[in-house]
């Protein structure tokens, strides 16, 4: 039994070595983040310019600044009484999407009347920070950058790959 257990003991202690450190294999991949960094940080800066031209190039609208990184502008504007829509708000509300030069893209009878929960249903990113600054009866212009609508994917239809957006919403 001693045996065993001087057998045993030194095995242990034999088997004790320095623990060695474990480099990751992929080696690449810090480059491949930092590289991807830059290369939506240009193409964000290229969506905000290509929105800031196109709201300059529309005379009809005053374009404002929102705190998410698009501009709006009020086609009609309602009195500042009504409130603005809280979490929990049933609403409905129609829209239509174009490009920045004002192609139509999609027409307000191809996406038809969307019933709406705040903060309950999902949609797209646009549409609700979009519906979240409109009062009941407003019309209002949006002009969003592609990661709020459909990003680098497009929707495999009509809308490209990171395509930065027009979209007018009636809010009924």
């Amino acid at each position: 039994m001693k045996q065993n257990l001087i057998y045993l003991l030194i095995v242990i202690f034999c088997s004790c070595s320095e623990n060695n450190i474990r480099y990751p294999l992929n080696k690449g991949k810090k480059t491949f983040l930092s590289n991807s960094a830059t290369r939506n940080k240009i193409l964000l800066a290229r969506e905000e310019l290509m929105i800031r031209k196109s709201a300059d190039k529309d005379s009809l609208f005053t374009f404002y600044n929102s705190e998410k990184g698009f501009l709006y502008a009020y086609v009609k504007k309602i009195s500042e009484n009504q409130p603005l829509p809280q979490k929990g708000t049933k609403l409905r509300f129609t829209y239509k999407i174009e490009d920045l030069n004002k192609k139509i893209l999609y027409t307000k009878n191809d996406l038809g009347i969307v019933d709406y929960v705040v903060d309950k249903d999902n949609i797209l990113p646009a549409l609700r920070e979009g519906v979240r600054l409109m009062r009941p009866k407003e019309i209002v212009v949006f002009l969003f950058p592609s990661y709020l609508c459909y990003g680098y994917q497009g929707d495999g239809n009509k809308v490209g790959i990171s395509q930065p957006l027009r979209y007018t919403i009636e809010r009924l």
